[in-house]
């Protein structure tokens, strides 16, 4: 038997009259009585097959007939053009063998969208999830490529915590032995520590929200993409932010046109996406939207809304500077030249797809950092070891979060955050 090949290495060089053997899973499948046209399914492609009576075992033909969608088979014949079939050419079946037959297929064209969540292992077999986790995949091997490139170590940080307090965001609780510790919210501050010995670092790692959010871009678990710099102000934490979602943009561009268009993003619409990106101060913002009747004023928090409106016209991303002490973290550095604001930045995604990356530079006077948490109620005992990174060699250093998953909805063009990622965990969803 000739040996299987994907089939979009069939499709990308096509040899008519060739033998080919594929593999895959029944994509759709029809019958007129002496033959069967069915539609096969790799991860790579989809490509029509058709079994004629008489062109292979009566057996075979059979099974194909009554082979349900979804059931996985190994075709064997020859390649021929068909501009009606998808991709312009099919496989005249020589040897049709099923491998495991399929049941009933429980979701049929038009399903409630509850439905595909319930039956999330089984939806994440579609086209449109396959070109979701490639282009995933290409995101984060992009940043990877650039992270090297830039001189980063990627480590490992833990993944539970004691610290009871990040942003002021609720944490998901539970019980570490006879002590109390938390899931995490953000490597943040174990990449701080890592700083101190290796000068720039990243980490991908799960963080966890509890936040009661059911909104479009808000998931209780995600991927989140973290970077510390050490000797980096705010603004080459900017242009340290810029560089690397371009880098992960442009690998997009170069290796997954068909998954993008695919899911209906015009690649051309991506080609932007290039430094340097705007740059606005908050104040500006806000008075920009007190222009559009916004109900805003200096020290509103910018919610979905608010961010759609400021870069539903733009076709790469805004920065956002300057946000006011009291709408941010305790460890973001107050900016000298405007007390009243902090060294941070915002990254919203354009065309209204709101945040993808908070950063700033970091707050190294230990007085100051400990008048904070000691405004905040916040408990001075588990951030202890924090604080020593100020006692002992305090650096200048700035670093940001990427949620990945809201950087590929605006890439792939997707409406809701849960199609970003296989399984998805909201305030309504733990199954499957």
């Amino acid at each position: 038997m000739t040996p299987s090949q994907p089939i979009g290495k069939v499709l990308a060089s096509p040899k008519v009259g060739e033998e080919v053997s594929i593999r895959g899973w029944i994509y759709r499948t029809r019958s007129s009585g002496a033959i069967v046209f069915t539609v096969i399914r790799d991860s790579t492609g989809i490509i029509q097959v058709t079994v004629k009576k008489g062109s292979l075992p009566d057996a075979e033909l059979e099974a194909a007939k009554a082979a349900l969608i979804e059931s996985s088979v190994m075709v064997q014949g020859r390649l021929f053009e068909d501009k009606r079939a998808p991709g312009g050419f099919e496989i005249r079946a020589t040897s049709f063998i099923i491998s495991g037959g399929s049941q009933p297929f429980p979701i049929t064209e038009y399903q409630s969208e509850e439905l595909l969540l319930d039956n999330r292992h089984l939806w994440i077999r579609s086209r449109e999830q396959n070109a979701v986790m490639k282009v995933k995949a290409t995101v984060l091997e992009g940043a990877r490529e650039w992270l090297k490139s830039a001189d980063f170590t990627e480590v490992t940080p833990p993944i539970l915590t004691t610290n009871a307090c990040e942003g002021g965001v609720t944490l998901f609780k539970l019980k570490y032995f006879d002590r109390e510790a938390f899931l995490s919210q953000s490597a943040q501050m174990y990449l701080e520590a890592l700083i101190f010995s290796l000068d720039r670092v990243y980490s991908l790692t799960p963080s966890f929200r509890a936040e009661k959010s059911r909104t479009p871009r808000h998931l209780t678990e995600y991927w989140h993409l973290e970077l510390e710099e050490a000797w980096t102000d705010n603004a080459g934490n900017m242009e340290i932010q810029e560089q690397l979602v371009s880098a992960m943009v442009q690998k997009v561009l170069v290796e997954r046109k068909e998954e993008l268009r695919l899911l209906g993003r015009d690649p051309e619409t991506l080609k932007e996406v290039l430094p340097p990106f705007k740059r606005l101060r908050y104040a500006q913002v806000i008075e920009g939207l007190k222009g559009k009747g916004f109900e805003v004023s200096f020290g509103s928090d910018l919610g979905a809304v608010e961010e759609r409106a400021v870069t539903a016209d733009e076709r790469a991303p805004v920065f956002i500077t300057n946000f006011p002490k009291e709408v941010k973290a305790f460890y973001m550095k107050e900016d000298p030249e405007d007390p009243a604001t902090l060294k941070c930045a915002d990254m919203l995604a354009p065309e209204g797809y709101g945040e993808i990356i908070g950063g700033s530079e970091r707050e190294t006077d230990l007085a100051k950092l400990t008048a904070r948490l000691e405004a905040q109620c916040i408990p001075l005992e588990t951030y202890e070891w924090y604080l020593d990174l100020r006692r002992y060699g305090s650096v200048p250093h700035s670093g940001f979060g990427l949620g990945v998953e809201r950087v590929v909805r605006w890439v792939c063009k997707l409406e809701h955050i849960r199609d970003t990622v296989p399984f998805p965990r909201t305030v309504a969803r733990v199954y499957p």
